[in-house]
């Protein structure tokens, strides 16, 4: 006669494919992070808000400074790619200003507050975070730094610094503006600095303009 095997009581999650579990962890680590920051969150948490075991949890990142980093990975690529496209979308360079610092509004305004943890970790003591953020920082100036050299006939270590100047500002206001409730619309807060921005570095002389 058949033995009966007792159902398991144990509710149990809808199976994923490796990737889509891999995506669904991510997005409660992001949860987890942004809301407590790194040091007060544990992999306990991060499990609980993603509806599964800590060993599924540990089949995808060995531990949570692995997970952390993985998110900073996808998040500062993302941001690169998102400043790449804006200088990519036009030839007009006043529109590539705006849509420059539009692209760090942007970053600053979405839902996830991703961009807490590329520009506001509490772990910037860590030497692997602190490049990674320092890396995508200096990419995103890079790519400006070589249109304003292109453009201008400057040199590479000038056209650096005033990259390095325009994406700051951007960075900076965009948190700014979004640390103060967002009380200015998006599209005018991004105007604003983008009109100051090019006010700076639409004085400097195409290369192939003639001489006055």
């Amino acid at each position: 006669m058949t033995a009966i095997q007792d159902a398991d009581p144990r509710p149990r999650g809808t199976r994923l494919p490796r990737l889509a579990r891999r995506t669904q962890l991510l997005g409660a680590a992001q949860e987890v992070f942004v809301k407590q920051g790194y040091h007060a969150a544990a992999m306990d948490d991060i499990a609980e808000c993603a509806g599964v075991s800590k060993p599924v949890l540990y089949q995808h990142f060995p531990g949570k400074l692995e997970l952390y980093l993985a998110l900073l990975d996808q998040h500062c690529e993302a941001l690169f790619a998102a400043v790449r496209r804006a200088l990519e979308s036009t030839h007009d360079n006043k529109l590539r200003v705006a849509a420059t610092v539009d692209a760090y509004f942007a970053f600053v305004d979405d839902d996830g507050g991703a961009f807490r943890l590329v520009f506001e970790s509490d772990l910037t003591n860590e030497s692997a975070v602190r490049e990674r953020v320092e890396r995508v920082s200096e990419m995103c100036a890079d790519a400006v730094s070589k249109i304003i050299a292109e453009d201008t006939g400057l040199g590479q270590e000038e056209s650096m610094l005033l990259a390095i100047g325009l994406t700051g500002m951007a960075q900076v206001t965009a948190r700014y503006w979004i640390a103060r409730g967002a009380t200015i619309p998006r599209d005018a807060a991004s105007q604003l600095v983008s009109s100051l921005s090019w006010r700076g570095i639409s004085r400097f002389p195409r290369k192939d303009d003639p001489p006055h």
